[in-house]
């Protein structure tokens, strides 16, 4: 029942940390490899580069709600999110977005 999970790369689950800046702040995020990969995925279907698209989510939630009280999970959903969107949309959809 499982081995389609279980069976996985363990170098997707494997985690990576990143440094970048947020509102002019140097940090680190560690997150899973998979969800780098998306995050990568959601950048350049922006057109931007990941540090950019993380930066640019963290000020808007920053806008909207205040400091997140777990950041890296908020990315996490984020590439959920956006995963649920891709697969509810027909391609065309999203890249017009």
């Amino acid at each position: 029942m499982c081995e389609v999970f279980a069976g996985q790369d363990p170098e997707r689950y494997a985690c990576t940390t990143r440094r970048l800046r947020l509102n002019g702040q140097s940090t680190s995020i560690r997150l899973e490899n998979a969800f780098w990969v998306t995050l990568d995925d959601i950048a350049a279907r922006d057109g931007v580069t990941t540090p950019l698209f993380i930066s640019t989510l963290h000020s808007e939630v920053l806008e909207r709600r205040g400091e997140p009280s777990n950041f890296t999970s908020l990315l996490r959903c984020a590439c959920l999110k956006f995963m649920e969107i891709s697969c509810s949309e027909p391609a065309t959809a999203i890249a017009a977005e």
